[in-house]
């Protein structure tokens, strides 16, 4: 008995610690983005108020909203596009034999692992080519390209797990291949597409590298890096704009990962394939 309260303490404890590491820096943005000092925590008192939200969404130089609304139309077109062509490219590896089908998985994640900084360079001159830096394909590209592979192989985990059956009883009832996936395939491995769509956004709403070389001002900039270049007069940094922005932004993915949180972690865990 005196072991199991011991180990009952110590998971007790363990589980308060990870809480408070996680939650700590949240709970210290929000306390920040209420606080009416610029001085707070360095020496003034802490005074609630809303004057950091009423400012960062009426001061027109600080352009928050529209930094929002550019991450919200970029990373709602990019996950979109992203789970259709992933859809599409997966549904036709898992269902059709031929040669080297998992060289090009493995080949198309491989390819999603280099980090950012080593093709950002090549990219911007690219997007200076064609005339595209600050604007929203000039972002939604880059962002369907790194992310595809994600989709990919999340759909695919799905689709392995439809029996093949299912496809032959729909053919024998005339149904062409493009009926067979929309209206059979796409509907049994809507949970996929949801938890691939969930991720791709959760990774197009926070990516800083490329929004901040590919744009140039607010009309394509978006919120992580329309925050980090917050400035007040006399340059000093305004924190209290900074952490109302941030708590604003963090909104959608805070909304998502409590409603939806069954289908990012199926997202996640769901990796094996069959086949």
């Amino acid at each position: 008995m005196k072991d199991k309260a011991l180990r009952r303490i110590f998971l007790c404890l363990g589980i308060v610690f990870i809480s408070l590491f996680f939650l700590a820096p949240f709970l210290w943005m929000i306390l920040i983005s209420f606080s009416q000092s610029p001085d707070f925590p360095g020496g003034g008192a802490f005074s609630p108020t809303l004057k950091n939200f009423r400012d960062i969404l009426e001061i027109k130089t600080l352009r928050f909203p529209a930094y929002l609304k550019n991450s919200l139309i970029i990373s709602i077109m990019s996950s979109m596009i992203a789970c259709i062509i992933g859809g599409l490219s997966a549904y036709g590896i898992s269902r059709f034999r031929f040669r080297g089908k998992m060289i090009i998985v493995l080949g198309a994640l491989a390819l999603s692992m280099f980090p950012q900084i080593s093709i950002v360079g090549y990219l911007f001159k690219f997007m200076s080519g064609i005339g595209w830096i600050n604007t929203y394909k000039g972002l939604i590209f880059p962002y369907i390209a790194y992310s595809l592979p994600l989709a990919l192989w999340i759909l695919m985990s799905y689709f392995s797990r439809i029996p093949g059956e299912i496809d032959e009883a729909a053919q024998i009832d005339g149904a062409s291949p493009w009926q067979i996936f929309t209206k059979v395939a796409v509907p049994v491995s809507l949970p996929g597409f949801l938890s691939a769509f969930l991720l791709l956004f959760m990774f197009a709403f926070n990516e800083f590298l490329f929004a901040l070389l590919l744009t140039t001002d607010y009309r394509a900039r978006t919120v992580p890096v329309g925050i980090a270049l917050f400035q007040g007069l006399h340059g000093e940094i305004p924190w209290g704009y900074i952490m109302a922005a941030s708590a604003v932004s963090c909104t959608p993915l805070i909304l998502i990962a409590v409603f939806a949180q069954r289908y990012v972690i199926q997202g996640l865990t769901r990796g094996s394939l069959k086949g």
